[in-house]
C-alpha cells in the first residue's frame, strides 16, 4: 500500500507526498484525476463526515453513495479505479457534538462503520471535540480524545468484512486538529503542536487500544495530524516556517513508523509544500483552494460573458449565487464577519471560499448551465483570455487553439494540483 510506502521512504530520507484532495466538487475531482493521470500514484480523494455521512451529510451522499460517485467519474475521465484511494476525513461525532457523549458516539462509531464497510481505507479518528456532556470551560483531557479514539477504531476494525479489510485499513489519529469546514470567526491564530502533546497523545492512545482489546492494530496508525503553523482565512494566509517545527521533525526522524498529515495546507506556495514535504509532513490536505480556482475561473467566464452577450441573454450567474447565499446564510453567516459591504466581498472573493456549498444548489447549477452552453456557441477572443485569465494566455499562444469554457476551469484548478505534484513526487 502506497500509504506504508510514504512512512518507509521518510525513513530513509526520501521526501515522498501525497496530495489529499478534499472536495466533492465533480470539477475539481475530474480536473485531479486528469492532473495525476500520468504520475504512477494513487488519488487520495478524503471526504469528510460533514460532507458524506450515515445521513446524508450536506451533499446529501452516504459513504457507500459517495464511493459510487467517485467511481462514475473514474469512468467518466478514464480513470484507472484501482489508483483510487479513499479517506475518511474528521470521522467522529462532531455532527452530532451537541448530544451527550453516548448518543453522539454511539452515530460516530456507526459513521466509521459505515465508511469501512463503502470500502475506505484511511480513516481520520477525530472525537477532539467536547460533547454535549463535556464540561465547555475546560479542554478536552487528551485520556478521554486517546479512549474515544479507541472506540472509532474498533468500530473500525469490526465493520471490516474480513481480515484482509482489516489489515488495509490505516488509521490517522492528533489530538489538535483544525475543525472541519475551516476556521470560525473566532479563531484569529494557529500555534505549532507541542512535541509533549503529541508524545502524550499517542502513549494514551497506545493504551486505549490495549483498552479496547485493539492493540495489535495500534501499528496500523500511521500519521498523526498536528498543527504545523500553516492556515488561511477571509485575506490571510500564514505560511509554513520550518524553524517553528524543528521539534516535531527531529522527534518524527526518529519514530519507524509514523509520518505527520497537514491539514489547511491551502494557498502555501510550491516551495512551502515541498518544504513541509521534506519535514516529513507527508500527507498534504487541500479543498478550498480548488475550489477557489473553479470559482476564479467561473467568475471570470462570466465577465467575459458579459462582452458576448446581451443582457437577457447573460446567465448572470454571479448576482444568482449571490442571492442563493443571502437567502441561505448556514454556510457563511459565522465566518464572515463586518459591515454588509465587507461581508458581500468576502461571500464572493474571501480565501475561505464558503461560496463551495452552494455550487450544487439548483438556481446556481441552473446559471453555471448556460454561462458554459453560451460560451460553448462563440469563441473566446484571445483579448478577453488575457483580460480575464492571463495565466492561461500562454497556454493559448503555444498549443494555438482557442480555449473551450471547460478547458479553462479545468486548468484553473490544475495550476493548484500541479503544485502538489511539484511538492509531492518532483
Amino acid at each position: 500500500m502506497f500509504l506504508d510506502e510514504l512512512v518507509v521512504a521518510h525513513r530513509k530520507g526520501i521526501a515522498l507526498g501525497l496530495p489529499s484532495i478534499c472536495s466533492a466538487h465533480p470539477s475539481v475531482l475530474k480536473a485531479a484525476m486528469g492532473a495525476y493521470f500520468h504520475h504512477d500514484k494513487p488519488l487520495l480523494i478524503e471526504s469528510t463526515c460533514n460532507q458524506v455521512n450515515q445521513e446524508g451529510g450536506y451533499t446529501g451522499m452516504t459513504p457507500s453513495d459517495f464511493v459510487a460517485y467517485i467511481a462514475s467519474l473514474a469512468d467518466q475521465v478514464g480513470f484507472p479505479k484501482e489508483r483510487l484511494l479513499l479517506g475518511g476525513d474528521h470521522l467522529g461525532p462532531y455532527p452530532w457534538r451537541t448530544e451527550v457523549a453516548k448518543s453522539a458516539m454511539q452515530k460516530a462509531q456507526r459513521l466509521v462503520q459505515a465508511y469501512v464497510q463503502a470500502g475506505y481505507q484511511k480513516i481520520h479518528l477525530d472525537p477532539s471535540m467536547p460533547l454535549g456532556d463535556d464540561d465547555p470551560s475546560k479542554p478536552l483531557p487528551i485520556e478521554v480524545i486517546a479512549e474515544r479514539t479507541a472506540q472509532l477504531a474498533l468500530a473500525a476494525v469490526q465493520a471490516a468484512p474480513n481480515k484482509d479489510a482489516r489489515d488495509q485499513l490505516r488509521f490517522v489519529i492528533g489530538s489538535e486538529v483544525p475543525p472541519p469546514g475551516g476556521v470560525p470567526l473566532e479563531a484569529t491564530s494557529t500555534s505549532v503542536t507541542s512535541l509533549s502533546n503529541v508524545q502524550e497523545t499517542l502513549t494514551a492512545t497506545c493504551s486505549a487500544f490495549q483498552k479496547n482489546s485493539i492493540g495489535t492494530h495500534f501499528d496500523q496508525i500511521i500519521a498523526v495530524v498536528v498543527e504545523a503553523g500553516v492556515e488561511f482565512g477571509d485575506d490571510f494566509i500564514r505560511e509554513y516556517a520550518p524553524e517553528h517545527t524543528s521539534a516535531l521533525v527531529d522527534w518524527v526522524t526518529s519514530q519507524t513508523g509514523l509520518i505527520f498529515e497537514a491539514h489547511s495546507t491551502d494557498y502555501q506556495t510550491k516551495e512551502n509544500l515541498r518544504a513541509m514535504v521534506r519535514d516529513h509532513f507527508a500527507i498534504l490536505k487541500v479543498g478550498p483552494a480548488l475550489t477557489f480556482a473553479f470559482r476564479q475561473a467561473v467568475f471570470a467566464l462570466a465577465h467575459i460573458e458579459e462582452y458576448l452577450y446581451s443582457s437577457e441573454e447573460q446567465s448572470h450567474l454571479m448576482q444568482v449565487i449571490e442571492q442563493v447565499m443571502l437567502q441561505n446564510p448556514l454556510y457563511w453567516k459565522n465566518y464572515y464577519s463586518g459591515s454588509p459591504r465587507e461581508q458581500a466581498l468576502k461571500r464572493k472573493f474571501s480565501l475561505s471560499d464558503r461560496i463551495r456549498y452552494y455550487w450544487s444548489h439548483a438556481s446556481v447549477q441552473n446559471a453555471l448551465e448556460k454561462l458554459l452552453l453560451n460560451l460553448s456557441k462563440k469563441q473566446i477572443p484571445s483579448g478577453l483570455i488575457h483580460q480575464y485569465c492571463p495565466h492561461l494566455a500562454s497556454i493559448a499562444q503555444l498549443s494555438k487553439t482557442h480555449l473551450t469554457p471547460q478547458t479553462i476551469i479545468e486548468l484553473s484548478i490544475r495550476s493548484v494540483l500541479n503544485d502538489y505534484a511539484y511538492a509531492c513526487w518532483e
